[in-house]
């Protein structure tokens, strides 16, 4: 069945069916709620907010993007708002500025679990901004046209930020790239 065959069904009545759409896209989803957010619980409970939300507006898609670019672009607009709201609760609740990102101390990246786990760790350094667009571009595979759309900025503005992203990447694993 296709997507819009099944939002059919649920629209409907046939509320099995959203399952159907929930299995198709929960790794796509997953995949980017986690490149925002780092495995955490919050992470979990975007994702899930995701697919409610979704449910919720069903009748409002109108198949302009596929539906997993629609679910994705849910899935970023919830992750940046996780994103602020930990800002403010860490404005209210850290007493002492953040140390600086030093992982080399805990992780030896000779293994790839290891290494996975520092470029995850220096992604989540970056501002949102720029971490949105490395998820899209470079995680999710998203094509500049598409993530444009989906942040609703210029294309431009997605260049601009993937080549200011991986400088910043650059400079966070650059003491990694030298141990080896």
């Amino acid at each position: 069945m296709t997507d819009q065959k099944i939002i059919e069904a649920v629209l409907a009545g046939n509320i099995e069916a959203f399952r159907e759409l929930t299995k198709r896209y929960e790794s796509r989803v997953a995949a980017t709620v986690i490149g925002m957010l780092g495995k955490c619980a919050e992470a979990e409970d975007v994702g899930q907010e995701t697919f409610i939300r979704f449910y919720n507006s069903l009748g409002n898609f109108r198949g302009e993007s596929s539906v997993g670019t629609y679910l994705t672009r849910i899935a970023i607009n919830l992750s940046l708002n996780e994103l602020k709201r930990r800002k403010r609760r860490s404005m209210f609740f850290q007493s002492e500025p953040e140390e600086g990102f030093e992982v080399r101390n805990t992780y030896s990246s000779s293994e790839y679990s290891g290494e996975r786990e520092i470029v995850q760790r220096a992604i989540q350094k970056l501002e949102p901004k720029f971490r949105s667009v490395i998820v899209l571009r470079l995680l999710d595979g998203y094509s500049t046209q598409e993530t444009s759309e989906i942040l609703n900025v210029p294309v431009g503005t997605v260049l601009s930020r993937l080549s200011r992203a991986q400088k910043k990447l650059k400079k966070i694993l650059i003491p990694y790239v030298m141990e080896t």
